[in-house]
């Protein structure tokens, strides 16, 4: 008998855990997204996902720490984008600072299923400190990396954490009212706002 070639790949791999956890936050993310954070049960995400509500349970230790699974999620998937539209703008500190502050009007981010799962999120905010938390750390993240940007771009250390914190209102604003009235105005002029803001804060900083 001859012994099994060595790119012979045994025919099942063990990867069903994983792939069982990501259908059930992928489910919970689209639960938030029609139901809102009150109709976000363990039963409710169950049907969702097509499997017992026991088999949640095998996974997350109740709904808060699912629901807290998926915003980790979701956040991570906002994230790589932001991150994947930096790296492609090339080592120039200003068109890196023009993606991380566009890329949040590309059609991935400026959803409004993606919208509908935020609101579910902020919903939460107020009543469960570990999601407080979570926003916390995900807002102090992204100011962080805002005003690394706007330091490459010459803005003074003492501006930098005040002009983060308006660039990413305008950001947020824009990107809102992008999702919930496409109809009112283009990605594409979001994008003119956002530069032309930039504009002011950039040349200052020289």
């Amino acid at each position: 008998m001859k012994p099994p070639s060595a790119s012979h790949q045994p025919a099942f791999r063990r990867i069903e855990p994983d792939a069982r956890r990501l259908a059930l936050i992928e489910a919970c993310a689209r639960v938030l997204a029609r139901l809102g954070a009150a109709g976000a049960s363990v039963r409710a995400i169950a049907v969702e996902a097509g499997v017992s509500p026991g088999l949640v349970g095998h996974y997350f230790s109740g709904i808060e720490a699912l629901v807290a699974a998926t915003y980790e999620h979701v956040e991570a998937r906002v994230n790589e984008a932001i991150d994947h539209a930096v790296d492609a703008a090339g080592p120039e500190p200003r068109a890196r600072l023009d993606a991380f502050v566009t890329a949040s009007f590309a059609p991935a981010i400026a959803d409004p299923q993606l919208l509908a799962t935020w609101i579910a999120f902020w919903s939460l905010v107020t009543a469960r400190p570990a999601i407080a938390a979570q926003h916390d750390e995900q807002y102090s993240g992204s100011r962080a990396r805002l005003e690394a940007l706007l330091g490459a771009c010459g803005v003074p250390a003492e501006r930098q954490r005040r002009d983060a914190i308006a660039v990413s209102a305008l950001v947020d604003g824009l990107w809102l009212e992008l999702c919930l009235s496409p109809g009112c105005f283009s990605a594409e002029e979001a994008g003119d706002i956002a530069r032309r803001f930039l504009d002011t804060l950039t040349s200052s900083g020289q």
